[in-house]
């Protein structure tokens, strides 16, 4: 009995002295994570007074597409403001020259848009055909500068040996017809242009018959008011077609202008050779 005694006395001592230790050590709290320990100096809480640092972006892939293949699909626009059109679709490169509004006969300006790019900053550009001197510029200009693209599906093609016009609607063939081009001297130029106005003339018998398509190609001098821009037209000379009788336009029958009128919209590329 006594030494059960001696047994329990000594048990409940050592349950006297381990609870002071145990209610030192501190819990953490629930859902926390636990408190420094005492002698560390605690975290330094972030200075929300300071913007956070983003990571700075990686610049983008520049990226360049074709836009029209100028016999099946080809898209073109209007200026709607008066861009810089540069070498390169760089905001420092070269000025070729500056969009406009108009044509020289007051119809609203079009562009035919070959290709876009995205360079690495973000920003659209369009490469576009340009209806100036020298024949054949193109350059590249903001996309924000261009209006709505439209679509057309068609393509002539003048054919200065054969003397022959031929309109293709997405590669087939859907009109022909014999041509008169330019006289030696004022040749009508060779190239790849584009329809940019259509005007109907009121007396059958004048100089362009009932139809006329202004051309984005430019000659030494042309029948066109104003001179320069090679049209296609009809004429008062039916007898000299086929032929080379113009000044660097192309001409065509009264009645095959007229077809032509009906099934070529503003926009068709022009491939003249």
């Amino acid at each position: 009995m006594a030494r059960r005694m001696t047994l329990a006395a000594a048990a409940a001592a050592l349950v006297c002295c381990s609870a002071p230790a145990a209610a030192q050590v501190p819990l953490p709290p629930l859902g926390g994570s636990p408190p420094p320990d005492e002698g560390q100096p605690a975290p330094t809480p972030p200075d929300e007074s300071q913007p956070e640092q983003q990571p700075s972006k990686p610049p983008r892939k520049p990226v360049r597409a074709a836009v029209s293949n100028e016999r099946t699909h080809t898209r073109w626009a209007n200026a709607v403001e008066r861009g810089v059109v540069r070498k390169r679709p760089r905001p420092h490169a070269r000025r070729v020259t500056r969009l406009h509004y108009d044509t020289e006969d007051g119809f609203a300006e079009v562009y035919v848009v070959l290709a876009r790019y995205r360079d690495a900053k973000g920003r659209h550009w369009f490469q576009v055909r340009l209806p100036m001197r020298p024949n054949g510029r193109t350059g590249w200009v903001r996309s924000g500068a261009l209006g709505q693209l439209h679509t057309v599906a068609t393509f002539l093609r003048v054919d200065k040996h054969r003397l022959r016009a031929t309109l293709y609607r997405r590669g087939r063939a859907i009109w022909r017809a014999p041509v008169g081009i330019g006289k030696h001297g004022t040749e009508t130029p060779g190239g790849r242009f584009y329809i940019r106005e259509r005007l109907r003339v009121p007396s059958r018998q004048s100089l362009y018959g009932p139809l006329a398509f202004g051309t984005s190609a430019y000659s030494k001098l042309t029948d066109w008011p104003g001179g320069g821009v090679v049209g296609i037209h009809g004429t008062n000379e039916p007898g000299l077609i086929p032929g080379r009788p113009s000044h660097g336009c192309v001409r065509l029958r009264n009645g095959d202008i007229v077809r032509l009128g009906r099934l070529m919209p503003i926009g068709t590329p022009v491939r003249i050779g």
